[in-house]
């Protein structure tokens, strides 16, 4: 069984029991996620299943698209509402300061990750150092808001939004830093993951679809493994191609492509993998970097 499950993950599960709960369900070891979401989240996570499991580094990469809750006024520990609230305010703002505040941070930023996070200092993750109550200095890090858009203000203190980001992005913090770019405070309080890449929430199935389901029926419910790998551009090659490329070995190619970056390869309608182009006697060739067939 190869391919990918549109998951959509309930509350209180973490990304590592969602893999262990398709291994049982399905009785297949070779199961991975594509990215964490945290336990208090819900939403996609895609699931990758036997060959396909060799494609997630490529969806750890893609964008991401959440709706998320910030109440305004109080923060916490932990940037969302599991943590300890360590600041209060009562400062009143307005609608017209929320949206202003929230076009600031739309673009490239920085963000410092949060101490309670799976980033690792020292072989140690961040949030088991938080836990022992320790705090080490992290390095800002760039990250890119492609939208953000409010989706509803709440008697000016509590604040629903869409927004679409890059990979590395956390919510919370961005909660937390509006919070205190009004003067504030803020923290996240609900959060829910509607999209990654070419997966997105609608299309998604739960725990309860899937626990009614056979192997065979959940079998036909998969998703092509080049699903996951629709952003890179598509190379496709004469039936001549199909048998060197399927066995690794370098084809030469005349299209004028770009170089240093990774495309889908096909044979016909057949999906072969991942390749990208060298230079070898002044002469262009496809090289595949991952054969699924």
């Amino acid at each position: 069984m190869d391919g990918i499950i549109n998951f959509n993950k309930p509350e209180g599960m973490t990304s590592h029991d969602a893999v262990n709960y398709f291994r049982r369900l399905l009785n297949i070891k070779r199961i991975g996620h594509t990215g964490t979401l945290d336990p208090d989240a819900t939403g996609v996570l895609p699931i990758c299943i036997g060959k396909a499991t060799r494609v997630s580094e490529y969806l750890l990469n893609a964008d991401k698209e959440y709706i998320a809750r910030l109440k305004l006024g109080s923060e916490t520990d932990t940037q969302d509402s599991s943590g300890s609230i360590i600041h209060t305010s009562d400062l009143e703002v307005s609608e017209e300061d929320i949206i202003k505040s929230f076009n600031k941070f739309i673009g490239k930023i920085k963000q410092v990750p949060p101490m309670y996070s799976a980033l690792k200092y020292k072989g140690k993750k961040l949030y088991e150092l938080a836990r022992e109550g320790m705090v080490v200095e992290r390095k800002p890090r760039e990250v890119f808001i492609y939208q953000l858009k409010i989706l509803e203000i709440i008697g000016n203190r509590e604040v629903v939004f869409y927004t679409k980001c890059s990979r590395g992005t956390y919510i919370r913090t961005l909660c937390n830093d509006i919070g205190r770019d009004l003067g504030t405070y803020g923290h996240m309080t609900e959060l829910q993951r509607v999209g990654v890449g070419q997966f997105k929430l609608e299309d998604s199935y739960s725990m309860e679809y899937l626990n009614r389901l056979s192997k065979d029926e959940i079998k036909k419910i998969l998703l092509p493994i080049d699903m996951a790998l629709k952003d890179l551009d598509e190379i496709i090659l004469e039936d001549k191609d199909y048998k060197r490329v399927a066995n690794g070995a370098l084809v030469a190619l005349v299209a004028d492509l770009s170089m240093d970056k990774n495309y889908r390869v096909y044979c016909g309608d057949e999906f072969i993998g991942v390749g990208k182009l060298i230079v070898k006697n002044n002469r262009k060739y496809l090289k595949m970097d991952k054969v699924f067939i």
